[in-house]
Formats: structure tokens, C-alpha cells, sequence
């Protein structure tokens, strides 16, 4: 009888202590009971506690130590990355951007003879944009262009950019929880009609969303650690009407090694145009035509050589 007083004396002095603002709780104070007949209690005895909260945020990088910068949409405009670039997540999924089914309406890559460096989904103005990963917000104004934008910094390095707004919830330095609200989509800027263009990129430089994130409904990152080369980071390389063969790379060899496939040559045959070269190696004709040094009107040969960055 004795000992389970004793024990219901100690439960309930933890619960008290555990009842107080945990924000302000440095340590456990509990009177522990003697066990004599009349259960006279001792001093109260301290006992140390690690705030949980402050111990994650403190395990995090600070990544407002360099280019941080909530006035400039790329601050990152002088800085030579190095390739391949490795971009690490310390979670297997992400918060949906979208309330709803993500239908996208124009992939990264080549778009009437110009670079789209992000994905375009379809939303209704006024529907929920939510954060994708844990971070603080870098950027959140009026850009021109992209319109009301907001731009998170997550403690990767790996920024996303949610343009297009119609408003804009959250402000430059606050903190954003993966799925937080922070806006709402819309059609500000240059935009035919309301979707959410996404963007993904790390030190500036555009990586293509579909790399790093699977887009359907699964919301899987694709894997733990990903090692992007410069194929993944060159809309040239794309077409916005399709998703190129993936080839993930989860280790700086398996990179590094890549680098000697992703130049092919390729001879050309009766019958070739560069549209019809450009579909079958899904690369971009600005492609063929830039590494080649040729014009879209310049006449193929048969038995020509052509360099293709695939």
C-alpha cells in the first residue's frame, strides 16, 4: 500500500510539472515522498529538461548566413555552381502545393522559342497555395513578371517559388511549417489565366521539379539524396509538353560517371529533319542548333554528324 501511494504522490508531481508553459519549463521540480509512517516529504528535487523544440530548431543550418536576401527574387545571380549538385531531404514526401488534384498545364523545358524554368498547375484564383517543405520565407512581394510571389528557403538549400498569386499570406523572415497556407493562387503578372507556376532551385540555379518531387498524387520526393547534373538544370534540354526520361542519380558517382552519356552523336538520315531528330532524342532543335552551331534553316545532309546534349 505504501509503495503504490508512493507512486501515485510521483505521477501526480510529474503531471503538474509537465502542466506548467513548456516554452518556460528549464527543469522538473518534484517533492519525492519518504517512505516512513507518516510520509514526511523532502526538499523538492530539480531535475533538468532539454527543450525538444529548441533542439531541433538548433540542429537545422542557418540559411540566412549568406545571399539572403528579401528584396531580390534571385540573389544568387554572380555565384558559379559547381555540378553535379547535390540536394538532400531529410523526409520521403511533401505537401501537396494544391488542395487538389495537380494537373499540370506546361512542364520545365523549351516553350515557343523560350526557356519555362518551372511547372505550371492548374488551380481556380482564390484556391489554397500551402508551403511544400519546412523553411522560411526569403521572398514574398510583387515580382515583375511571376506577379505576387513568394519564395521559401528550406534547409536543404532548396528554394521554391510560388508565382502568380492572387494574395500573398505570409511576410519575408517568417518561419512556414510544410503544408502552412501562405497564399492564394491567382493570375497576377504575366499569365493567360490562373494557375500556380512552381519553380525549384538551388543557389540560383533552376532545377526541373519533376527531378526532385513526383507530381502525382502520391506526393513522393523522389529519393533521399539527389545528385542533379546540368541536363536537369537547362530548359533547353526539355520540352514543356512532356516529361523527358528520368534518370535519378543518388550518388556523385552515379552522376559524375553520366556526364560521358548525356553527349550522343548522332548521323543523320535520309529523311531526318530537326523536328523529327529533336522528338526521337527528346531534346530541344535550340539544342541541336546551339551545340551544333547551325540555324533552324540550315540544310541537313545525310551522314552528317550532330552533337546531342541529352
Amino acid at each position: 500500500m505504501k509503495t503504490l501511494s508512493f507512486c501515485l504522490l510521483f505521477l501526480l508531481s510529474l503531471s503538474y510539472a509537465f502542466s506548467q508553459d513548456s516554452t518556460e519549463v528549464k527543469a522538473i521540480k518534484i517533492t519525492i515522498p519518504r517512505l516512513t509512517e507518516k510520509y514526511n516529504f523532502v526538499e523538492e528535487v530539480e531535475i533538468p529538461i532539454r527543450n525538444n523544440l529548441d533542439s531541433l530548431t538548433s540542429s537545422k543550418i542557418d540559411i540566412k548566413s549568406e545571399f539572403w536576401d528579401t528584396t531580390i527574387y534571385n540573389p544568387y545571380k554572380n555565384i558559379i555552381v559547381e555540378y553535379p549538385i547535390k540536394i538532400a531531404f531529410n523526409d520521403s514526401s511533401y505537401a501537396s502545393p494544391v488542395p487538389h488534384k495537380k494537373v499540370i498545364t506546361s512542364r520545365y523545358g523549351w516553350r515557343r522559342g523560350r526557356p519555362h524554368k518551372g511547372i505550371d498547375i492548374d488551380l481556380v484564383t482564390g484556391d489554397s497555395v500551402v508551403s511544400m517543405l519546412d523553411g522560411i520565407v526569403r521572398f514574398a512581394r510583387y515580382s515583375r513578371g511571376h506577379g505576387k510571389t513568394v519564395v521559401v528557403r528550406h534547409y536543404n538549400g532548396l528554394e521554391t517559388t510560388y508565382a502568380h498569386l492572387s494574395h500573398i499570406a505570409v511576410k519575408a523572415n517568417d518561419s512556414v511549417s510544410k503544408g502552412q497556407f501562405i497564399g492564394k493562387g491567382g493570375n497576377t503578372g504575366r499569365s493567360s489565366g490562373s494557375h500556380l507556376h512552381l519553380v525549384t532551385s538551388y543557389r540560383g540555379e533552376y532545377i526541373h521539379p519533376e527531378y526532385l518531387f513526383n507530381l502525382d498524387d502520391s506526393n513522393n520526393i523522389r529519393s533521399e539524396q539527389l545528385w542533379v547534373t546540368r541536363k536537369w538544370t537547362r530548359p533547353v534540354y526539355h520540352s514543356s509538353r512532356g516529361l523527358a526520361k528520368l534518370t535519378l542519380f543518388t550518388s556523385k558517382e552515379e552522376a559524375l560517371a553520366s556526364l560521358e552519356k548525356e553527349r550522343k552523336v548522332y548521323v543523320v538520315r535520309k529523311g531526318d529533319t530537326l523536328s523529327r531528330i529533336s522528338k526521337r532524342n527528346s531534346t530541344s532543335i535550340a539544342a541541336i542548333c546551339r551545340t551544333n552551331k547551325i540555324k533552324r534553316s540550315s540544310t541537313l545532309r545525310i551522314g552528317q554528324k550532330l552533337i546531342l546534349d541529352l
